[in-house]
């Protein structure tokens, strides 16, 4: 294991108000790696990423970019570093149209927005090519997703969050979204992944952790995961 992860959370203890969270996690995600957060709902998944993100502070607790500190920091400055965040329920604009809403997500960059960028967006997500000029809030369910994803990509992030990519979508597209999580992340972007769908989730990174009650209670590579009967009795209806 490389000293210094890409993305690294030590002893994470997360409440809101007097009710905890999250009760003291670690977990590490190296640079180039698809790591996944399964668990059920309530679990403290969607915390742990809030948190990563800064929109959340934490009670104790160390979260590190790239082996800098940034426990607490303001999350348009954690987007500017390079960790970018699709929350669940995907966050767009919705009054907004999707060339906005791309616009938008390069904000906080000091360089220009090239070409290519929306060729590679238009690339991995053809359909928002041809919904370039529509109202976000016109589109399907699966093409906001892929709008979301997209604004997260016009940040040129180093780490990208994912939370629920896949929720509410119809299978084809399930497919269509994991396969484009795998080519981002074959480009050179880390990924930090929660997902409902353990079983896809599970195929897809490289590693994982299982999230009960605000705890880790397991962590392995994703191939002993699939292979256990804990996480098979649990999230993949074994």
């Amino acid at each position: 294991m490389n000293p210094t992860p890409m993305l690294g959370v030590r002893d994470l203890v997360v409440a809101y108000g007097a009710i905890p969270a999250l009760h003291g996690i670690d977990l590490f995600v190296q640079k180039g790696e698809i790591v996944t957060l399964i668990g059920a709902n309530g679990a403290g998944k969607t915390t742990t990423l809030r948190t990563i993100s800064g929109l959340l502070k934490p009670r104790r607790g160390a979260i590190t970019y790239d082996g800098r500190d940034i426990t607490g920091v303001k999350p348009h400055v954690i987007t500017a570093l390079g960790v970018s965040h699709v929350p669940e329920g995907r966050g767009i604009f919705a009054n907004l149209t999707v060339a906005d809403n791309l616009e938008l997500g390069a904000y906080l960059r000091k360089d220009r927005v090239t070409d290519a960028e929306y060729e590679r967006i238009f690339s991995l997500f053809p359909v928002l090519k041809e919904r370039i000029k529509q109202n976000a809030g016109t589109l399907s369910g699966g093409e906001q997703q892929m709008l979301a994803i997209s604004r997260a990509l016009m940040s040129k992030p180093t780490v990208l969050l994912l939370d629920e990519p896949s929720l509410g979508l119809a299978p084809q597209l399930v497919q269509t979204i994991f396969r484009v999580i795998k080519e981002i992340n074959a480009e050179g972007t880390t990924i930090l992944l929660v997902e409902q769908n353990a079983h896809m989730a599970l195929l897809t990174a490289h590693r994982g952790y299982v999230m009960e009650t605000g705890r880790i209670v397991l962590t392995d590579d994703t191939k002993t995961l699939l292979a256990s009967d804990r996480v098979k009795h649990a999230y993949l209806g074994g």
